[in-house]
């Protein structure tokens, strides 16, 4: 399977996505990698790659470059050789399985709607992140694709969600939250309560309106809400996870006692951090267009590229893009 990776694309880059291809590479033998991009500035990288690795990564050429801070819309029209741009038309021509960045967010979903393509019957399309929970990971969507919604996109977002939640997961019926600022049947605007309705007569297995302390604590399988709260949720978490490890160690770096309590704690607290660890699966589909495309956390290491790829190829592995065309067809 090749996949269209943007090397130019993130805080990071080209170093990072470089390295994550040749590691991603490395992981599995079935994985073949094109890095789009300015090819001076992508060879230095992959110099230390064995010979088995370096046969299944190519150079794509591409020299313009979508920044952080360019207009999603302007600049995926404009910009037709900037590696975002050309690593989505390789998806579009069949040239490779998907494509993942790390760049602009508002240009990869403006390149998978004007580039790659929605499925018909979509409206919007998606963005989706797998969170950590009490028993087992969920899935929040959209965080950031679709800032403002109507009823019809979070219900097409549900339905998306539970085709993806079934093909990576193997729950048969995962259960379907709808995001609102209470549990009671009479909370929400009247975009909330009309897709409320919606979802009751969909066929899901909804169940009902979830709040903010319950998507932590995993109450549904899946929860729904619009791009504005989406991303809002989720730095919020990445902020208290971040919080919490700066508490943890300012608290266990001080007295003697504190210290050897930490040593013998060290296993399960490993264990415990793994569970928040975004760089095993460092991408979220961006689901709702015709093709694989991958949005990577705009300051990926390596490992986390790697990560990105993994999903790539699972969800290719499992034919999750024409299973979603299934269903709405």
């Amino acid at each position: 399977m090749l996949f269209a990776l943007d090397a130019m694309g993130g805080d990071k880059a080209p170093a990072e996505p470089c390295r994550g291809a040749v590691m991603a590479c490395e992981e599995n033998a079935e994985l073949s990698v094109a890095l789009v991009g300015k090819r001076e500035s992508i060879e230095p990288y992959l110099d230390s790659a064995s010979a088995r690795v370096r046969s299944r990564i190519s150079i794509v050429e591409a020299d313009e470059v979508i920044g952080m801070g360019d207009n999603p819309s302007a600049s995926i029209r404009t910009k037709k050789n900037s590696s975002m741009r050309v690593a989505m038309e390789m998806v579009r021509a069949g040239e490779a399985v998907g494509c993942i960045s790390a760049g602009n967010t508002g240009a990869i979903v403006a390149g998978g709607v004007l580039v790659v393509g929605r499925i018909r019957g979509i409206d919007r399309p998606g963005l989706a992140v797998p969170i950590p929970s009490l028993e087992r990971p969920s899935l929040l969507l959209d965080v950031g694709a679709t800032v403002r919604c109507k009823p019809l996109n979070l219900c097409q977002f549900a339905h998306m969600g539970s085709i993806y939640m079934r093909s990576l997961t193997g729950i048969a019926n995962p259960s379907v939250g709808l995001f609102s600022n209470g549990s009671e049947d009479i909370k929400g605007d009247e975009v909330i309560s009309e897709a409320r309705e919606m979802l009751l007569k969909s066929g899901l297995n909804f169940d009902g309106f979830v709040e903010g302390k319950d998507v932590p604590l995993g109450r549904t399988d899946i929860v729904v809400c619009d791009g504005f709260t989406g991303n809002a949720l989720i730095k919020f978490g990445e902020g208290i996870g971040e919080l919490v490890k700066l508490i943890v160690h300012r608290e266990l770096s001080g007295k003697l006692l504190p210290k050897i309590g930490a040593a013998l704690m060290m296993p399960a607290l490993k264990k415990i951090w793994s569970r928040f660890e975004y760089e095993k699966n460092g991408g979220s589909p961006l689901l709702g267009v015709n093709g694989i495309v991958i949005k990577a956390h705009g300051n990926s290491s390596c490992r986390a590229i790697a990560g990105a790829l993994r999903v790539a190829s699972g969800f290719a592995g499992l034919k999750g893009t024409d299973l979603i065309k299934e269903s709405f067809e």
